[in-house]
């Protein structure tokens, strides 16, 4: 028999907040954390807004020296900031326990971009022997994994995922089920992304991807609303501590809710583009169903995906209708991404902590900006504002280019 896994800690590094309950308060009333880029100078560039985190300075956040924080990109600072939010709420002390059963699993899409792009340019102006020592332990995708596992001393299971806007999904879900068949006890887990560069924004604008709103940032993302024109750019980490059940019962953690179920498949169909039936998509929901050994009409709540592309909602619509037939129809389905921006590969684990707070205060949380639901987008996505009804269980949708999807279902315990 598999053994339980629960949450026991959560962490968010975002635009709009990096503490839980100041971070879940602004969700709760609306706000948007989508403003004007002020990180570098974006005056000439097609987009000039996103969800940035601003002000974000990680010797603020945790205990680390300054010497460090050098040496870490800005994509891993943020999943440092977040792990150790995470951790402390959990009150786990990892100095107690066998560190063998300690792990990480934290996902970025990018990685550290900001550094590639600031030792191209150092490479081209000064030379190669110019080039930071540092560079390729700071750029590489699971160099958030690895600096989390480092600084806290936890030798377990060590892993990294990069399956684009699906990634941190897909890390919780790995981690889970490592945890599930007995390769750990305790993972930390989620996804970290630092994408607001220069060249991260200017090559999704030139993919056609991202909305041109710039007289009105604050309005640009719109999930299912007819007249979305793409998703915003976000950055930030979502954190989150999975534990077994027993080992958390027996320390006597505040144990916030229990993760049940993953599914994930492929599209197989277009690099960027979602299969336009959401057949995907669908498939991943009913592994995820399948694998908590649920009937889809036991499931109250859907933090969908939602970025605001005119094909992607439509498809997970169809996707949402396609696995939950009648029943879907009953659900409250929302996108957080109408307020945060889209997190690319760590979007999965600030929603996933969305989904927890959602179970802990029986809140689904508002679609904002949907002022004209599009016809093809039928369902009933909590618009503008929060609606307070039971929920006993949550499903996270996350879907990335190269069409990868995941999907988790969270319960109450």
């Amino acid at each position: 028999m598999s053994r339980r896994v629960v949450v026991t800690g959560i962490g968010v590094v975002t635009s709009l907040g990096c503490e839980v309950n100041e971070f879940w308060d602004r969700i709760c009333a609306g706000k948007s954390g989508v403003s004007s880029i002020e990180r570098f100078d974006c005056s000439e560039y097609k987009v000039r807004f996103g969800g940035e985190v601003k002000g974000f300075e990680l010797i603020e956040q945790m205990s680390i020296e300054a010497k460090e924080v050098k040496r870490l990109d800005r994509f891993v600072q943020f999943a440092m900031a977040a792990a150790s939010k995470a951790i402390v709420s959990s009150g786990i002390d990892f100095q107690q326990g066998d560190p063998y059963r300690h792990g990480v699993l934290v996902g970025s899409g990018i990685g550290g971009l900001n550094e590639i792009e600031q030792q191209h340019a150092t490479l081209f102006d000064r030379g190669p022997n110019r080039v930071s020592p540092f560079m390729i332990p700071k750029l590489m995708v699971n160099a958030a994994s690895g600096n989390i596992s480092v600084n806290w001393g936890l030798k377990g299971p060590n892993s990294a995922v990069a399956t684009a806007c699906a990634s941190a999904t897909n890390a919780i879900g790995d981690a889970f089920k490592l945890i599930q068949n007995d390769m750990a006890d305790v993972m930390i887990t989620g996804g970290s992304e630092a994408a607001i560069t220069p060249m991260g924004l200017s090559g999704f604008a030139r993919m056609a991807a991202l909305s041109t709103r710039n007289d009105e940032p604050e309005r640009a993302s719109r999930p299912f609303d007819k007249d979305r024109d793409g998703f915003v750019m976000a950055e930030g980490a979502g954190v989150i501590v999975l534990e077994e059940y027993e080992h958390a019962k027996q320390r006597g953690a505040n144990i916030l809710c229990e993760l049940i179920g993953y599914g994930m498949s492929a599209d197989g169909n277009h690099m960027t583009a979602p299969d336009p039936e959401g057949r995907g998509a669908a498939r991943a929901m009913l592994g995820a169903i399948r694998d908590a050994k649920l009937n889809p009409d036991a499931i109250q709540y859907v933090n969908a995906h939602g970025t605001s592309t005119p094909l992607g909602d439509k498809a997970e619509s169809l996707a949402i209708k396609t696995v939950y037939n009648g029943h879907a129809s009953k659900l409250a389905v929302s996108s957080t991404k109408s307020q945060i921006g889209h997190l690319l590969g760590a979007s999965g684990g600030v929603e996933f902590a969305v989904c927890v707070l959602a179970l802990q205060s029986q809140t689904a949380p508002p679609t904002i900006n949907l002022d004209n639901q599009d016809p093809d987008c039928d369902l009933d996505y909590v618009a503008h504002e929060p609606r307070q009804l039971p929920i006993n269980i949550v499903m996270k949708n996350s879907f990335g280019f190269g069409g990868h999807n995941a999907c988790l279902i969270l319960s109450k315990i």
